[in-house]
């Protein structure tokens, strides 16, 4: 009681003191997080000249994108679409506001009309477009499925925003075209062509060694040429890959325990408390229950022609008698044993066709009010009448048939192969003749089928596979996790190249990884290490393992680089070529002696080459390519005229003008100025965007949340 009384007499001071401890918390963890600002950039994807785009509504748009995308998309492409919808629609929307754009209820309406007008729920009977029912269908989706009519409204909306998109594109378009002196050069650039000689000096012929690029050079020309060599900001990373693998003991006790159900063995029953003798599959005559009950792969109730076996085993297979058996053998990760279940003389194809009755309580059949025994009656009366007259089957296919696929065809099924259909449509269709009709039942209901065609019967066998998986063991997967994690522990505390030397491990390298990128080469999709790499309390020299569906990595951060011009050494791979080019080309030009292209040539140990026909459109020069700038210096020149050397492509130049062939004039050029004007005008819109997308204020932090 005394303590109670004490802690009442003191109770204002001890709510002080944890509301101080509270504070001290939050403010901790505001300060840790980079500000009061943090929890809203929490829940903020990224900033578009001022909008924000909220990361919940995102999420959204990425998980309904990534269902209608299906199971091959990756978050990372969704992620990335999403995006780029979002930014073009925020960019736009800016821009078509600043100009007042608007869309007229007729231009939406003729966008839906486009959309909607093949759609037979929305035309009338004479097969147009009827707007009318378009409304009737809108009234009853608004009283009856709220969510369908969000969904509606959803892409009225966006048909607007289509049509103010289009009436924008369309002004940028009107205002883009070419005179018609762009015309005329355009013919010309097709037409006048020009006969020239050249003596080509190759690049090659000045040795590497006598070109030297300094990283002052680099830098300069960096300097000169911005656009060319601005970059994301970028990681390098290594890492070693820890396969968790099979160890040779591991792939014995699976050889064995898979040998070991050849036989018959004694097991203990606790239900009955007695011991079970229980056949082995050398003995078993269910093959179906033995190989699902023990096998990590299921039966297969089918009959294969001989190169639907592996390959590898396909003879030792094909070959085996009834009830033989061939294994253990290593196939596709696991061991098998196979044994011959049957073998017979099957078609290889066979052409059918079938009415399908369906009945009420099916599955695939919810609109269905006939019963079992109504749909079976009606299955054999139907086969009575087509039996008796064939002709009359395609009729009554499109008359009862559930099929909705291919009742209109007659209920034709076209060719097919054993084991296409479900297992009892094909027994009836491989174990009956050419010409069969008759009446079997399936989980679809009540199949009337009439095989048409088979091909010539062959060898098919029936084979039971034992498999057992060859996979890592609770040991070996311990064992490796012991050996990762001493790695990492080494790699931490020493040199991570060295160590991985010392145990002889392959290290890999990868540079030059971007912040929303989700592949390393060798590993496939491992978006979590290069998120990893991105954080930023992520250092040069950091060491993380990672767990991967196939084993483990520990990867290392070797290099951090900020978005901005390249440095030297990472552009030094683009730059130096074309330096070491221009020197060389320097280096030629000084070397050339002579008045004319014969005496340039015997100088150079080289030859007088021949082009004619030359045009702008196409500067290709024989055994030299495409060379622009050579053709493009000629077409200055007077006939006779021998050029000073001018740098190429290849090599440097020294050409003489031999001929200039003008194509006529024209009375109009017109013609070339509309071709002219319809190119430009096909990549306005996309131009037009990518110049408001590069005026744009876009801080993008996706790369925080995926």
């Amino acid at each position: 009681m005394a303590v109670l009384n004490k802690i009442r007499q003191r109770s204002v001071f001890l709510i002080i003191i944890i509301a101080l401890a509270l504070f001290a918390f939050v403010l901790a963890d505001v300060i840790r997080n980079g500000g009061f600002s943090s929890a809203k950039s929490q829940n903020v994807i990224a900033t578009v000249n001022g909008e924000e785009i909220d990361r919940e509504e995102f999420a959204r748009n990425v998980e309904n994108l990534q269902r209608n995308m299906g199971a091959n998309a990756s978050t990372t492409q969704a992620v990335n679409q999403v995006w780029e919808n979002k930014l073009r629609e925020i960019i736009l929307d800016e821009e078509l506001e600043e100009l007042g754009v608007r869309a007229e209820q007729a231009q939406i309406r003729e966008m839906m009309r486009a959309q909607m007008g093949n759609n037979p729920n929305f035309t009338n009977e004479a097969g147009m477009f009827d707007e009318n029912r378009v409304r009737e269908y809108v009234a009853t989706m608004k009283s009856t499925s709220p969510e369908a009519y969000r969904q509606w409204l959803d892409f009225e909306n966006s048909l607007g925003s289509a049509a103010r998109e289009n009436i924008y594109f369309s002004m940028v378009a009107a205002g883009v075209g070419a005179t018609l002196k762009e015309g005329e050069q355009a013919y010309r650039f097709e037409n006048d062509n020009i006969n020239m000689k050249f003596v080509q000096i190759p690049y090659t012929s000045v040795s590497d060694d006598e070109v030297e690029v300094s990283k002052d050079e680099i830098r300069d020309y960096i300097k000169k040429n911005p656009a060319k060599f601005e970059t994301e900001a970028s990681r390098n990373i290594q890492y070693v890959f820890f396969e968790e693998d099979a160890s040779e003991e591991d792939r014995n006790e699976a050889k064995e325990s898979l040998t070991a159900l050849m036989e018959t063995r004694v097991e203990y029953n606790s239900a009955s408390q007695t011991n079970d003798t229980l056949p082995g599959f050398s003995e078993t005559t269910d093959y179906e229950d033995f190989v699902n009950s023990n096998s990590d792969l299921p039966y297969q109730d089918r009959y294969m022609f001989r190169n639907d076996l592996p390959s590898d085993f396909r003879d030792e297979l094909f070959s085996l008698e009834v009830g033989e058996s061939f294994g253990p053998y290593e196939h596709d990760g696991y061991f098998k044993i196979s044994k011959m279940v049957d073998a017979k003389q099957i078609a290889d194809s066979a052409k059918a066709s079938h009415i399908l009755i369906s009945y009420q309580g099916l599955q695939f059949a919810p609109n269905i009010t006939r019963s079992k025994e109504e749909a079976e009656q009606l299955a054999d009366s139907i086969a009575n009448v087509v039996r008796n007259d064939k002709s009359k089957f395609a009729g009554l296919a499109a008359q009862y048939s559930s099929d909705e696929s291919n009742k209109a065809e007659g209920g034709d099924l076209g060719y097919f192969g054993p084991g296409d259909m479900v297992p009892e449509f094909d027994s009836y269709i491989f174990d009956n003749n050419a010409g069969d009709i008759g009446v079997i039942e399936t989980d679809f209901g009540y199949h009337v089928i009439h095989i048409e065609e088979q091909s010539d019967r062959e060898r098919a066998v029936k084979i039971a596979t034992l498999a057992r998986e060859i996979e890592a063991s609770e040991r070996s997967r311990n064992n490796l996790f012991n050996e990762v994690t001493k790695f990492e522990i080494a790699v931490r505390e020493g040199d991570f190249a060295e160590q991985t030397k010392n145990e002889n491990l392959d290290l890999r390298t990868v540079r030059d990884v971007k912040a929303l990128e989700e592949n390393i080469p060798g590993l496939g999709n491992q978006r979590r290490i290069i998120q990893w790499a991105f954080e930023d309390d992520a250092e040069v020299g950091d060491v993380k393992r990672f767990d991967t569906s196939g084993g483990y990595v520990v990867a290392q951060l070797t290099a951090k680089r900020d978005a901005g011009l390249m440095s030297a050494e990472n552009a030094s791979s683009e730059v130096i070529p074309i330096l070491t080019k221009q020197k060389k080309a320097e280096i030629i030009k000084n070397k050339i002696s002579g008045n004319s292209l014969e005496e340039i040539a015997a100088a150079q140990n080289s030859s007088v080459q021949s082009a004619n026909a030359i045009n702008l459109n196409n500067p290709t020069l024989p055994g030299a390519g495409s060379e622009p700038a050579v053709v493009g210096s000629v077409f200055a020149m007077e006939p006779g005229q021998v050029s000073k050397p001018i740098t190429g492509e290849k090599g440097v130049y020294v050409v003489e003008m031999v001929s200039k062939n003008e194509a006529p004039a024209m009375d109009s050029y017109k013609n070339f100025a509309d071709q002219e004007t319809a190119k430009q005008r096909q990549a306005a819109a996309q131009r037009a965007f990518e110049a408001l997308k590069e005026k744009a204020d876009i801080e993008d932090n996706r790369a925080r949340f995926y």
